[in-house]
């Protein structure tokens, strides 16, 4: 498929999918004209794409978890990912907590200014 029906079908943007080529996470191949043209398999690798960015992961840490998320456990060395993985959800857990601690001392700190 072109670019701009993978771009309808995935509801991203064609610059953004020229940009994730870029940055190595989707592959095209060039027709004679110079075309891009995708796999139909593009379509789910863009949606585990963006659910990788919504989760915070850089686009470097995606391109190299990429392979292991679409070919599953096994010698392309996922457990380094895994890891990886688990140490972004903990700094998210720190980061929820912390915050859940900011809104907590705002909440009384407003409270005390309210008058009664």
């Amino acid at each position: 498929m072109w670019i701009g029906e993978l771009s309808r079908r995935t509801g991203v943007s064609t610059r953004l999918l020229r940009y994730y080529e870029e940055q190595g996470l989707l592959h095209a191949e060039r027709d004679g004209n110079g075309y891009r043209r995708y796999r139909p398999e593009a379509v789910e690798r863009v949606g585990r794409i963006r659910e990788l960015l919504a989760a915070g992961l850089p686009t470097e840490t995606i391109r190299g978890f990429l392979p292991c998320a679409e070919n599953g456990p096994g010698p392309s060395g996922c457990a380094g990912y895994i890891d990886m993985l688990d140490s972004h959800r903990s700094r998210l857990a720190r980061d929820i907590a912390e915050l859940q601690r900011r809104h907590e001392a705002l909440s009384a700190y407003t409270s005390a200014l309210r008058p009664e």
